[in-house]
């Protein structure tokens, strides 16, 4: 079977990356034991990530690249903001157990999307934080191998996932 629209991909890979031409690093890497497992055609993944694959069957080997256009972007300084210090408060104290340089803060948008952003500093009255990708400006290498591929099921089409084994459960 190969990989097409409503088929249930596993792979294992080696993904390094460069950013702005430095040397490649990694960044993750699958195991036969924790595939990386998707339903191909759904948007889950990058679409280069979807075009490099497609076609392949069961037993292929790959290696390809993406670039940080096509992958997660180049940095924007735009996403880059400097937001009130208060907005950080608990029960009217900083919370500086969860907001420190350096981690990853989740926050929602004025429409209640998730977004990440990386606090970068803080101050006297407000915290910086980057907001894009921790992937962008990274050209992305994929070495691989197609595990397996079968069909999706009925209810995995439904839902927009996999189910089962490495896929998410209910």
């Amino acid at each position: 079977m190969t990989i097409a629209e409503d088929k249930v991909v596993s792979l294992n890979y080696y993904l390094t990356g460069s950013k702005n031409s430095a040397a490649e690093e990694l960044i993750e890497q699958t195991t036969n034991e924790h595939p990386f497992v998707f339903l191909f055609g759904f948007g889950g993944v990058l679409p280069d990530f979807e075009n490099n694959l497609n076609g392949k069957k069961k037993g292929d080997k790959f290696d390809f690249k993406v670039s940080a256009e096509n992958g997660y972007g180049k940095h924007d300084a735009n996403y880059v903001v400097k937001l009130d210090r208060n907005i950080f408060e608990v029960d009217g104290k900083f919370d500086d157990a969860r907001v420190k340089v350096g981690q990853d803060v989740e926050m929602n948008d004025a429409d209640g999307n998730l977004l990440i952003g990386r606090v970068l500093s803080i101050n006297d009255t407000n915290v910086e934080m980057d907001f894009n990708h921790p992937l962008a400006d990274y050209e992305l290498h994929f070495i691989g191998e197609v595990l397996d591929v079968r069909a999706a099921t009925n209810e995995e089409l439904a839902h927009g996932h996999v189910h089962g084994e490495h896929g998410h459960h209910h």
